[in-house]
């Protein structure tokens, strides 16, 4: 991994050979931030609260962001003079946050976030806009909160962003949300309650005007994502857990 202090640029490293499933490859990369054109989490009222917020928490120190994806938060908080470092499992999306202006300045380890050691401490960690809900196990959320827990300076700081599951809105019986329903995109949650469970399917319209499934090569976008959600009481449990180390 290039440390921080290196005069070369720096560049993503490979953390393990034993890592989770990629559900952001190349086929998903390719069009992530085009896709975000339309996503209001992509927008200045968003990111700009958040980068303040980290701005403040990082004080004179380092920033590890978990997920760092193609650099929505880590590039705004770099350019406000804040050293990023970031995990993600994704090379795709990795090379696609490389290839922006001021990523010289941030750092990558490829490897899963909840498990991937980086050198060096941090004064604030952060996973943002529901990737928390990436893992999905109960035992890879805790893992997390123990990996963030070994990385942060004494009196850091841990910022967890998460939306809160549509369940008061799920009619008894039914299992299906939607989340987005614009002209050209359509997002629908599937819940499995007993198991704190969701998965999310996102359609994106074809140049034909069509959502119908004939394959990425036709130009129809079809998202699967898997994601676990995460209940109150376990966020302050795993909190506590990560202070006791």
């Amino acid at each position: 991994m290039v440390s921080s202090s290196s005069s070369e640029p720096p560049c993503a490293s490979l953390q393990s050979p034993s890592v989770p499933e990629d559900h952001f490859g190349e086929e998903v990369a390719a069009h992530y931030d085009a896709s975000a054109e339309n996503d209001p989490m992509f927008s200045a009222d968003a990111i700009n609260p958040d980068v303040d917020l980290l701005v403040g928490l990082a004080r004179d120190g380092r920033a590890l962001e978990l997920g760092i994806g193609t650099g929505r938060i880590a590039l705004p908080l770099a350019e406000r003079g804040v050293p990023v470092h970031g995990i993600d499992l994704s090379e795709a999306m990795v090379a696609r946050l490389r290839a922006k202006p001021g990523a010289d300045r941030i750092d990558v380890t490829i490897g899963d976030f909840a498990t991937t050691r980086v050198d060096g401490m941090f004064t604030v960690a952060y996973l943002v806009y529901n990737t928390i809900q990436n893992l999905t196990t109960q035992d890879a959320q805790v893992a997390c909160f123990q990996n963030v827990a070994a990385h942060l300076e004494p009196g850091g700081c841990f910022v967890i962003e998460v939306g809160l599951p549509d369940l008061q809105r799920l009619p008894f019986g039914e299992t299906i949300r939607p989340f987005r329903l614009t002209e050209s995109h359509l997002g629908f949650d599937t819940y499995d309650v007993a198991n704190q469970g969701l998965i999310s399917h996102h359609y994106t319209r074809d140049a034909d005007g069509s959502f119908a499934d004939r394959g990425p090569d036709a130009g129809r976008t079809v998202e699967r994502l898997e994601a676990r959600a995460v209940h109150e009481r376990e966020r302050e449990a795993r909190r506590r857990l990560g202070e006791a180390r």
